[in-house]
């Protein structure tokens, strides 16, 4: 699971080429990813825009169709937005927080990922006390929780480029590294 911030979108996205495959993506993301053979609308050819960069890097980790029922990715905000946001703890839904925390702390095992600024309003919010306040660093993925089998990760915002690739790179590693871990330890059980 990949925690982010909001679902962003361009102001005029409803003349975009791909928003016809957002919404078949919204309705049924397992089936978009199966039938287009990318994780995400912003990965067709025919789209150019902004959020075209993180969902390439999260491409790097290397799932592919099969593993698309175990992938998701929820927004802290619960709604989507346009241009640019600067959101802060205000503009979260308590309920949607009080959701997000019980799919971390409770249910099925999980590996869970989150960027800095994700952890910055996660505890700005005051729903989560259970992160930790100093992550340990052993390996590329500080670990933020864990519990119940599962466990939250620290990494890169996957917008990031240029000086932060090598880093970036060591973390699709890493996590693709624990995807493995975790369909392996699925198919024991």
């Amino acid at each position: 699971m990949f925690v982010g911030l909001d679902a962003n979108y361009d102001a005029e996205f409803e003349s975009a080429q791909v928003f016809q495959q957002v919404l078949e993506y919204h309705r049924d993301a397992v089936t978009f990813w199966r039938r287009h053979g990318v994780h995400h609308p912003f990965l067709l050819r025919s789209y150019s825009g902004d959020g075209r960069r993180y969902h390439r890097n999260f491409a790097r980790i290397g799932f592919t169709p099969t593993d698309a029922e175990k992938i998701s990715f929820v927004e802290l905000l619960h709604l989507p937005t346009l241009g640019r946001s600067k959101l802060d703890a205000q503009d979260l839904d308590r309920r949607h927080l009080a959701w997000i925390g019980s799919l971390v702390t409770s249910g099925a095992k999980r590996a869970v990922f989150v960027s800095p600024r994700v952890v910055r309003l996660m505890r700005a919010s005051g729903e989560f006390h259970w992160l930790a306040s100093n992550p340990g660093a052993a390996g590329p993925l500080p670990v933020l929780y864990s519990g119940g089998g599962t466990q939250m990760y620290l990494h890169l915002h996957f917008s990031n480029y240029g000086k932060f690739q090598a880093r970036l790179d060591r973390e699709a590693r890493a996590i693709a590294g624990l995807a493995r871990l975790l369909n392996t330890a699925d198919q024991r059980s």
